[in-house]
């Protein structure tokens, strides 16, 4: 007989785990934990985006509440009833508001005539100097100019009389939002503790404490950012204002206002409204007047950028000049106006909330902007307040150190020849 030939044993099949490298699983794990970020942020933003109309009137009152909250909770601590403290900051609030605003349209409309009469020469001497300069332009070709122009305007009257109605149309939404932001600001003065407690209730309860804490030095990285940047509008706007009024261009106090406004937008608000400043006196007083005005601009400017930043902003919110500017151009191609105004505290209160829940540092930004107790600064009113982790640890621990004794007391006591909790007879 023959043997027959062995059969060579097939080889064992490896792991398929083990077939694919760590540097692959590794990658792989991030792209699909980014995949659901990246997926999670973009339905945020639909929600956000197709329900603009409520949610920018809330993160407008949530900035109010920032402004309002410490001077409610003064009043509280005064000893007024908590409604009655927000009555009065709503009140007082509107009437300055209010009252700047007329203040500032009444500028506007008296020198608006001394501006048309300014504009008129100053188109004049460019027709003028078109005619006599080196263009050697024909007044006939200035005038057709000027038929052309209007004969377009005649022409597109209907396109203009469409965005006419659009414009009320957006009055009316402005209107709506307006009285939405009254609203919700009200009862963020009244009722943010309950409204934030109502909200952390979704957190599961291990982790509901570092988010409590996270929330609280998000909003107060919030109030300090309101408080710096009204500071510093305040600064640009008098600097400016000043340094128009002595030199007698119209419109000094709508223009230092106009500065006050745009320097809501940090870096790029002062600049541009100060450009205007700039072109308002050049078509005004001349090119001399325009430098000098461009010079007070720009010191206005450098004592912004190299002074009141870093000691005011950069203590209240910790961001790098190129988060700054990539948050403004965010929000200004997201959502505008308001997109540049609210893009940079909305990352500023990320940013802490995030460096909250990631580390356990009590972190000194708003607490060194408030005249009080940092404590206070870091939760205005209409938040609630924190609890003392630190407390809570040592309690817990003393309950541990105390439960542990007890048990081994009772071991002893169970242990033969003992007869109490002290040591037993020898």
């Amino acid at each position: 007989m023959t043997r027959s030939a062995a059969v060579p044993e097939a080889p064992a099949r490896r792991d398929s785990k083990e077939a694919v490298t760590w540097g692959v699983r590794v990658a792989a794990s991030w792209s699909a934990r980014l995949l659901v970020i990246g997926a999670l942020v973009y339905v945020v933003f639909q929600l956000v985006s197709n329900f603009g109309v409520v949610t920018v009137p809330v993160a407008l009152a949530l900035l109010g509440s920032a402004l309002m909250s410490p001077a409610v909770a003064w009043m509280e601590r005064a000893g007024l009833p908590r409604a009655l403290a927000t009555a009065i900051a709503m009140v007082g609030g509107l009437a300055l508001v209010g009252g700047v605003l007329t203040f500032v349209v009444q500028q506007f409309i008296n020198g608006l005539p001394e501006m048309q009469d300014k504009v008129g020469s100053s188109v004049t001497e460019v027709q003028e100097w078109l005619v006599t300069g080196p263009f050697h332009l024909r007044q006939e070709e200035i005038n057709n100019a000027g038929t052309t122009f209007t004969d377009a305007l005649k022409s597109h009257s209907d396109a203009l009389t469409t965005s006419a109605l659009s414009t009320a149309s957006t009055l009316g939404e402005v209107l709506t939002g307006g009285l939405l932001t009254l609203f919700t600001l009200i009862f963020f003065l009244q009722n943010g503790r309950q409204i934030w407690e109502f909200c952390i209730q979704v957190i599961p309860r291990e982790n509901r404490d570092a988010v409590d804490v996270a929330g609280h030095r998000g909003f107060a990285s919030l109030v300090g950012y309101v408080r710096a940047t009204i500071a510093v509008a305040g600064v640009d706007a008098i600097g400016i204002g000043v340094g128009l009024a002595v030199l007698q261009v119209p419109l000094a106090l709508p223009l230092s206002a106009l500065v006050f406004l745009g320097a809501f937008v940090p870096i790029i608000g002062a600049v541009l409204t100060g450009i205007v400043a700039v072109l308002v006196a050049l078509v005004t007083k001349g090119f001399v007047v325009a430098l000098i005005v461009l010079g007070v601009v720009l010191a206005v400017q450098q004592l912004e950028g190299h002074v009141l930043q870093p000691l005011l902003l950069g203590r209240a919110v910790a961001l790098h000049p190129v988060a700054v500017v990539l948050a403004i151009a965010a929000g200004t191609v997201l959502g505008g106006i308001l997109g540049a105004v609210l893009a940079v505290p909305m990352v500023a209160v990320l940013n802490s909330a995030v460096r909250s829940l990631f580390s356990d540092e009590e972190p000194a930004d708003a607490a060194g902007l408030s005249g009080s107790d940092p404590a206070e600064a870091k939760v205005p009113s209409g938040q609630p307040q924190p609890r003392d982790t630190d407390a809570d640890t040592d309690t817990s621990a003393d309950a541990d150190t105390s439960a542990d004794a007890d048990a081994d007391a009772d071991a002893d006591a169970d242990r033969p020849g003992s007869s109490g909790p002290g040591p037993g007879p020898a």
